[in-house]
């Protein structure tokens, strides 16, 4: 009888399959939740600002163990770039996550089709939390494509770059903290751009809801795609030079984009209070990582490494001839050939 063996992730580890649902069901809900609530306040900046970080907050403790909870495409090529995971993932990631965003604008399109005020309903086509820029976006203040564009930038460089520090394995004391500190940089963000361009720094959150926004919130999404990616790709190539790595970098991960294989699965265990089974020590410029005393010491020297045993045989065509050492012993002395 042929037995069958089935390859299974090792115990507490997250197939792909499960890290890829976790993502798509964690962007439909930071959709649905955080653009809902702009669309229930009229886009004030307070309860969107904090709807958006509170909802990040609970999906990072929710599904951090999973998949390390990006939830956004922009932090999952900051994270590509910074050594933390192979851009094979990357690339899975970014797809879920805007299939995910899809369902989740969807989904609010569809409750929103039952609301109206004075009488005249929301249709498909009018404003769902979408992200704009120029005189027609915006009730009050109004930026132009360039101060849009800059702005993404900026919001979303500080936000991969809290991601990237607080989950830095170097700073394990805030580990079980960093869900809030990355919430509460989501919602501060929010308070700087929801009055001028809606605040993205996600082009899953964008896309998810444009397609439902009618055609100004498609014509100007490209914005929010392209600037978050480059806010997030140029802090993410820029940590690891900054302020060192925190150990090797993923297979297939930085600047070098090949896939990374098997070897590449096994090294994915990012962010969020995602830890590996078995982590290996932390080493740099001669110093280790003790997490027992929290502090660094330093690192055990390799010893050194025996000698060559002699030849007792002449290369092809030698002779050997022995005799005694200066020291009594026996030495054997290899001539060259004739």
């Amino acid at each position: 009888m042929t037995e069958v063996v089935i390859d299974a992730p090792e115990p507490g580890t997250s197939t792909l399959a499960q890290k890829l649902l976790a993502e798509a069901i964690g962007t439909a809900i930071l959709v649905f939740v955080g653009c809902g609530t702009a669309v229930a306040t009229g886009g004030d900046v307070a309860p969107t600002g904090l709807a958006f970080g509170i909802t990040i907050l609970m999906l990072a403790y929710s599904f951090g163990r999973v998949s390390g909870g990006h939830f956004n495409p922009a932090v999952s090529v900051g994270a590509a770039l910074a050594g933390r995971i192979a851009w094979k993932d990357t690339g899975l990631y970014a797809a879920v996550q805007v299939v995910g965003a899809l369902v989740g604008g969807l989904l609010l399109a569809l409750v929103a089709l039952s609301i109206h005020a004075g009488g005249v309903h929301w249709k498909f086509g009018d404003p769902l939390g979408n992200n704009g820029y120029g005189d027609d976006y915006g009730a009050h203040l109004h930026i132009g494509v360039g101060g849009a564009l800059l702005l993404e930038v900026i919001l979303t460089g500080i936000f991969v770059l809290v991601i990237l520090a607080v989950t830095d394995l170097r700073n394990p004391t805030i580990a079980p903290l960093a869900p809030l500190a990355i919430g509460l940089s989501l919602a501060a963000i929010h308070f700087v751009g929801i009055n001028l361009d809606g605040t993205s720094v996600n082009p899953a959150r964008s896309l998810g809801v444009a397609f439902f926004s009618g055609s100004d919130a498609i014509k100007d999404v490209w914005l929010f795609i392209v600037a978050p990616l480059i806010g997030a790709a140029l802090v993410g190539a820029a940590y690891p030079v900054l302020f060192g790595r925190d150990g090797d970098p993923v297979p297939g991960s930085g600047l070098k984009l090949g896939g990374g294989g098997a070897a590449a699965d096994q090294a994915f265990a990012q962010q969020w209070g995602q830890q590996a089974t078995a982590q290996q020590p932390i080493i740099q410029d001669g110093w280790q990582w003790d997490p027992a005393t929290q502090q660094w010491i330093p690192a055990p020297q390799q010893p050194p490494a025996p000698p060559a045993p002699q030849a007792s045989q002449a290369p092809l065509g030698g002779e050997v001839q022995g005799g005694p050492s200066q020291d009594g012993g026996e030495h054997t002395q290899v001539l060259p050939p004739q």
